[in-house]
């Protein structure tokens, strides 16, 4: 979402291996559906996520435009690759002439070659199904499948799976303090993971503990509630399937998932 190095850590993290057969845990699709929700009611106040892919703003984070399902960032490189591979396979889309101009300001917050002819652009793309499900598989290619699989790696069940993903969605998947990998790392030196033969809870703890401490080195995300009355309920309700119904607060709204039947 914000980050940079993306290609060589996106690798590395597909390099861990999935379990074979069915979806068992996040990937499942109904706890697919509430993770997307959970990391709405965060990123859009919302948990109608399908209405954020023409969603596209500066939200003043220094990482230029933030856009789409998952936060896109112009500054960061992934809303160039998502808008490059949309115009690999749709080359007339609106956004392909924007394309040079993106290409210079990654990396920075400028606007330059962009500006309210970009955002026109973008919510004429987000009309077509083309580019939504361009954004649905960015997402997964880039976030959503390499948590899952390390998590799986860790030996997290559902929850963890989540936990992993909604921090490579803020802080990227990097290898450096303030990312995914940084974060693992600081956890690890406190819990063994489940795989190492580890608590599972004792671990999520840990690594929601050195989260927190990332988020509060940033300004955007001096919030810590999508951890403290999100995260942080379910595991301490030993809600480690992520079973709805589910009951959270982020910003002090409250979110509700029912039960299934």
């Amino acid at each position: 979402m914000r980050w940079l190095g993306l290609v060589l850590v996106v690798v590395l993290l597909q390099g861990a291996p999935a379990s074979a057969g069915a979806p068992t845990g996040l990937d499942r699709p109904d706890r697919k559906e509430i993770a997307m929700q959970l990391v709405s009611s965060a990123e859009n106040s919302s948990l109608e996520w399908r209405r954020q892919f023409r969603y596209l703003e500066d939200i003043g984070d220094g990482r230029g435009y933030t856009g789409g399902i998952i936060g896109f960032c112009s500054g960061t490189g992934d809303l160039l690759e998502l808008v490059d591979r949309y115009t690999h396979d749709h080359p007339s889309n609106p956004l392909a002439r924007f394309l040079p101009a993106l290409r210079r300001v990654d990396g920075t917050d400028s606007h330059e070659g962009l500006g309210r002819p970009f955002v026109r652009a973008w919510h004429r793309a987000a009309r077509a199904a083309g580019f939504r499900q361009a954004q649905e598989a960015e997402r997964d290619r880039v976030y959503f499948d390499p948590a899952v699989r390390r998590a799986r790696w860790d030996g997290l069940r559902t929850l963890g799976q989540f936990v992993y993903y909604d921090a490579i969605v803020v802080h990227g998947p990097g290898a450096d303090a303030l990312s995914f990998g940084g974060i693992r790392r600081a956890a690890m030196r406190h819990a063994d993971t489940p795989a190492e033969g580890g608590s599972e809870a004792r671990y999520l703890e840990a690594f929601l503990a050195a989260r927190k401490r990332v988020m509060r080195t940033e300004e955007a995300h001096e919030d810590t509630s999508r951890i403290d009355t999100a995260q942080r309920r379910f595991l301490r309700e030993r809600n480690l399937g992520l079973r709805p119904p589910l009951t959270w607060h982020v910003y002090g709204d409250r979110f509700h998932i029912p039960a299934t039947a």
